[in-house]
């Protein structure tokens, strides 16, 4: 179901909400304020990526944390701005409008994005609680929800996910039953009745073979040594096979569906769009018609 977006002025508010929301937009494309947001998304990540090299000094390092103090600051005006602005959207006028507002997915994402880094830039002192921050950071990839307002690639894998949940839940429990069955099989084989290898000692220690083996990986640290232990191996690596290529069966079946949806509506609605258009030129040439019928009608000698 797409959206209804409507502006209600032509105000700072409306130019401002058409930038930042992309639905408004009469034109196809990002506008610059949306481009600028997905750059500093980027950027973001790029320091968080520098921030774990070790070799960086501590000039780099200072100004890569004011790059992220600036960043934390624009997203935080960026979502009093949404706040702002959302009131051009009918349904989220007024205070309980806000708070409507403030409750959706994208704007608990935007908060989420900078709202505990900044609380702890200003109230902690400098070097205090480094380890704690580090982890904070970790809540900058909320900003990836971000771009999914503007890449509908994230969209469709959303839609994609929605849709094929049921079955994607069916195949996990399939395979987490198969885990377990198992991890429990191979210690009784291996850690119980066999070698009584260490990685095999107990059920949760079985489960690490159990996983590797079940989907495909196979590091060879844990592995079976004994004849029944390999039988029981080769049985469940066979498994692993297909509990690994049913979820992508489905998966891939839901997002060819999603896709085709996709393009079917938006047949559709230019075909709707056509029709209109074809409607509005009929009544044209009806009204040309009968302008001209009584022109003509008006024009034309009266009988005696």
């Amino acid at each position: 179901m797409v959206t209804q977006h409507v502006v209600t002025g032509v105000g700072l508010r409306s130019r401002l909400y058409s930038q930042l929301e992309p639905d408004a937009r009469e034109k196809s494309g990002l506008s610059i304020l949306n481009s600028f947001i997905i750059a500093l998304v980027l950027i973001g990540f790029l320091a968080l990526a520098l921030e774990t090299e070790e070799t960086i000094g501590p000039v780099w390092r200072e100004w890569i944390d004011y790059l992220n103090i600036a960043i934390v600051v624009i997203f935080a005006i960026e979502y009093l701005v949404r706040l702002w602005v959302a009131g051009e959207d009918p349904r989220f006028r007024g205070i309980r409008g806000r708070l409507r507002y403030m409750a959706t997915p994208y704007a608990i994402t935007d908060l989420i994005a900078f709202l505990p880094e900044l609380l702890w830039i200003i109230f902690t002192p400098a070097g205090v609680g480094d380890d704690v921050l580090i982890i904070l950071r970790v809540l900058r990839l909320a900003r990836l929800v971000k771009l999914a307002r503007f890449v509908p690639a994230f969209d469709v894998l959303g839609a994609t996910v929605a849709r094929a949940g049921t079955q994607l839940l069916t195949t996990l429990a399939m395979a987490l039953a198969l885990v377990y069955v198992s991890a429990v099989a191979l210690y009784f084989v291996e850690g119980v009745g066999g070698q009584q290898q260490e990685g095999f000692s107990s059920i949760p220690r079985a489960l690490w073979w159990a996983i590797v083996t079940l989907t495909t990986v196979g590091y060879g640290d844990v592995y079976p040594v004994t004849a029944l232990g390999r039988v029981f191996a080769a049985i469940i690596s066979l498994a692993g096979i297909g509990v690994v290529a049913l979820p992508a069966g489905v998966f891939a079946s839901a997002f060819s569906d999603e896709l085709r949806e996709r393009e079917i509506k938006k047949l559709r609605d230019r075909v709707e769009e056509v029709e209109t258009e074809v409607e509005e030129l009929e009544s044209e040439v009806e009204e040309l018609e009968v302008e001209a019928q009584e022109r003509g009608g008006g024009s034309s000698p009266k009988g005696f």
